[in-house]
């Protein structure tokens, strides 16, 4: 026993050091699309070939793979119908309306026949929305295999996100409408079922030929190789394209280094043309119905202003174009490109364009997992968007994240909360889903700019942006950045906020006026609340507590007492936000309670606050200061 226990335990601690080491080794597959298809326009249907190099760039042996079939959620009783049928609150855009669709307004994407390396493979399964196939020969590490497939499919009636005739008049939405290539990554295979959230795909390069209708104008990811004999607004300044006698025109666009591709379709289009600068261009897209073109135009230029504050806050854009195309059932992103619907007021139609471009910064060049990380999407591209809606002139101007707060809150005195490592598809409601990705993932980082310092912060994204892009990063990946910047310590950080549904409530308990000074007592409170039984509190933070005088010849106007946390290892920068800044002994997390003492009268001082930049999401702020303020 005594002989045989350091080899297993040696052996026990190699199991556990492999995945991390497979993990910082960043190794990630990667693809190479070729595909062709025809659509047929009355029908609604397509068919296609398409063909794979799969490249396993990891040490693992693969004798299967798989495919997502999204279009086979638009069925009835599929998985995406069930689910909106039965989950408590169901999304207003799909409710029951998939299993009311017709043979003819339904979805499908069948694969018809699968080769590897040219030997025919017999042995695959459409399950759903995936494709389960076992391969004729194993994949070896560090090697490739070409896959070839023949399919067809049928656009469903517009539901959620693609779609034929969508509630504008957009004839064809296109995305999800491809055999797609599932992920392999470190955590294996993440072959999910297409629910209603969103995705996660394989890096790699799309090389794409759409054949249709002439009359058809046709929006994609990616730079059209033969835009000369295209025309539709594609052509060089001068060209002159004659369709004379062609019933249907072939679209080949090229892409490289994304994860997806969509395409939209309609013969209404307007195709305009805005250049940001000369490495890039806008593309819009969009039915001149309902005087559409007015506020298009107008918001044409905002844009242009927005991509060039974006590119230097946030990491320069990669391409060499971007497309803002009308279509879809709201606002969704996909590479180099979005779908949004169109018929808005101006101030709606900026922000959703502004909302679905930050998603190419947060998720169409990062490739995170969506449906474990759906806040780093979600919230990133919120915080991002509600920044940048500021700087254009929109939103609360003293407080841009002001309405992501007010979500987070809503959330958190709830009973439906639950923690952000929920899978997103698993979610018990909608509505907690919903909040926890977008109001308090933005949240997090707003919160986290408290925590480190608001300059140190804008660092921090930038590096993540420039380090992380194209590697499909996760959490941790994020938080590295920020404290090795920073220098602190902030697992807690991540772990409380993320992991968890603890909240934060801090208070000033106690004011007492001794001879010459004051004393202040903070608590870092717990409750039970009445209604739902929920824990409310409990998550310790660093706290900014702001002392304001009364005003006298010379004396000083106000003071920032900064209140460090002990497992932070460090202080964070001083932001200069008020006069003078104070730095007081840590706080061990285990003490509910802090006292300090403040070296003047207590007839002196006029106010005391708890975080008056409004950054800590204390769900119970009444009680951050004193005197207690009056209610309206």
């Amino acid at each position: 026993m005594q002989m045989i226990y350091p080899v297993l335990l040696a052996l026990s601690c190699l199991a556990l050091l492999t995945p991390v080491t497979a993990q910082q080794q960043r190794w990630q597959q990667r693809v190479e699309y070729d595909m062709d298809i025809k659509m047929d326009v009355k029908k609604h249907q397509f068919t296609g070939t398409q063909k794979v190099t799969y490249f396993n760039n990891s040490n693992e042996t693969l004798d299967r793979v798989f495919y997502h079939l999204y279009f086979n959620a638009f069925q009835p009783n599929s998985m995406m119908d069930m689910r909106s049928r039965t989950i408590e609150d169901p999304d207003t855009r799909i409710g029951d309306r998939i299993a009311n669709l017709k043979a003819d307004e339904i979805g499908y994407l069948h694969v018809k026949s699968l080769r590897q390396d040219g030997e025919a493979v017999t042995k695959f399964e459409e399950v759903g929305t995936i494709l389960e196939v076992t391969l004729k020969k194993p994949i070896a590490p560090h090697s490739k295999v070409v896959l070839d497939l023949e399919f067809e499919g049928q656009v469903p009636l517009q539901v959620r996100r693609s779609g034929r005739d969508n509630k504008e008049g957009i004839e064809f939405s296109m995305s999800q409408w491809y055999p797609k290539l599932c992920e392999y990554d470190y955590q294996g295979w993440h072959a999910h079922p297409y629910v209603s959230r969103e995705f996660y795909g394989v890096w790699g390069d799309f090389s794409v030929k759409i054949t249709l209708d002439k009359n058809y104008t046709v929006a994609a990811t990616g730079h059209l190789q033969n835009k000369n004999k295209i025309g539709h607004g594609y052509e060089d300044t001068g060209v002159k394209v004659n369709h004379r006698g062609i019933k249907e025109l072939t679209w080949h666009f090229k892409a490289e280094n994304v994860h997806d591709f969509v395409w939209a379709a309609d013969p209404d289009y307007i195709h305009d043309i805005v250049e940001v600068d000369e490495d890039l261009k806008i593309r819009f897209f969009y039915q001149d119905k309902a005087n559409l073109k007015v506020n298009w135009t107008k918001a044409q230029p905002q844009l242009v202003k927005a991509f060039k504050y974006i590119q230097k806050r946030f990491g320069k854009y990669p391409y060499k174009e971007y497309s803002i195309i009308q279509g879809g059932d709201g606002g969704m992103e996909y590479p180099m490109a979005t779908l949004i619907t169109g018929k808005r007021n101006l101030g709606s139609l900026i922000g959703v364009s502004i909302h679905e471009i930050m998603h190419t910064w947060y998720q169409m060049l990062m490739g995170t997992n969506e449906s474990l990380h759906a806040w780093m999407d979600e919230g990133f591209t919120t915080y991002a968007s509600n920044e940048v809606m500021n700087y254009l002139g929109y939103g609360n101007k003293t407080n841009p994240h002001k309405s992501s707060y007010a979500g987070y809150f809503q959330l958190a005195k709830s009973a439906v909360e639950e923690p952000m490592t929920t899978h997103a598809d698993h979610f018990y409601t909608n509505a907690a889903y919903g909040l926890a990705s977008y109001s308090k993932g933005c949240v997090f980082l707003r919160q986290l700019e408290y925590v480190v310092g608001e300059s140190l912060m804008l660092e921090s994204m930038l590096e993540y942006y420039n380090q992380w892009r194209f590697k499909h990063p996760n959490p941790n990946d994020f938080i590295r950045i920020v404290e090795k910047r920073s220098g602190l310590e902030l697992d807690w950080y991540k772990e409380y906020f993320v992991n968890t549904i603890h909240t934060i409530d801090y208070g000033i308990k106690t004011v007492k006026r001794e001879r010459k000074s004051t004393v202040v007592v903070l608590e870092r409170r717990e409750s039970v609340d009445a209604e739902t039984g929920k824990l409310h509190g409990g998550m310790p933070m660093p706290i900014d507590l702001v002392v304001n005088y009364k005003k006298g010849k010379g004396d000083i106007v106000s003071e920032l007492y900064y209140i460090p946390m002990q497992i932070m290892r460090g202080i964070k920068g001083d932001e200069n936000l008020y006069h003078r800044r104070v730095v007081l002994k840590d706080w061990a997390w285990t003490d509910k309670t802090y006292e300090l003492v403040l070296p003047h009268k207590l007839t002196k001082i006029e106010k005391i606050t708890i975080d008056p930049s409004a950054r800590l999401a204390d769900v119970y702020p009444e009680n951050n200061v004193f005197p207690a303020e009056k209610e309206d």
